[in-house]
């Protein structure tokens, strides 16, 4: 069985944790290993926040537009995209990769951290996307759990 959902919010800090809470809720739903959701909670935060501060058109204030988070579970895998309207990443940026002590982009390699494969990446003229998986492992009796 697969679960997946769409949301469409508001770039407003307030988002953040109703999309949290949505995740944290289908994954203690489906039976998935407390540990296991509470890394994908932190790392779909972070990728929210960023897309509330640098997902808009430049000049933007934060609380215009809006952005998408998707989540999908099939299998034993959990896939999150988080995807906003904003002038994408930097070109030098690639794969982000940041000092502890850097001022900003600390959440990013927070991400990469706690996800088994993340992607970053820009759609010309649209906004950024950044996508991660994790290995689902699941409690006992779990309702979702894949055969």
């Amino acid at each position: 069985m697969s679960i997946w959902w769409s949301l469409h919010l508001r770039r407003e800090a307030a988002s953040v944790p109703l999309a949290r809470r949505l995740l944290l809720g289908t994954m203690e739903t489906a039976g998935v290993d407390p540990d296991i959701s509470y890394d994908l909670s932190v790392a779909l935060t972070e990728a929210c926040a960023n897309a509330v501060e640098h997902g808009g058109l430049i000049g933007a204030a934060p609380d215009t537009g809006a952005y998408r988070v998707t989540a999908y579970l099939d299998g034993d895998t959990c896939r999150i995209e988080v995807t906003d309207s904003g002038p994408g990443f930097p070109e030098h940026l690639g794969t982000p990769r940041r000092s502890a002590l850097a001022e900003s982009g600390r959440g990013l390699c927070l991400i990469e951290q706690l996800a088994d494969h993340v992607r970053f990446r820009n759609r010309p003229g649209q906004g950024a996307v950044v996508s991660f998986d994790k290995i689902l492992k699941w409690r006992e009796g779990a309702l979702l759990k894949a055969s």
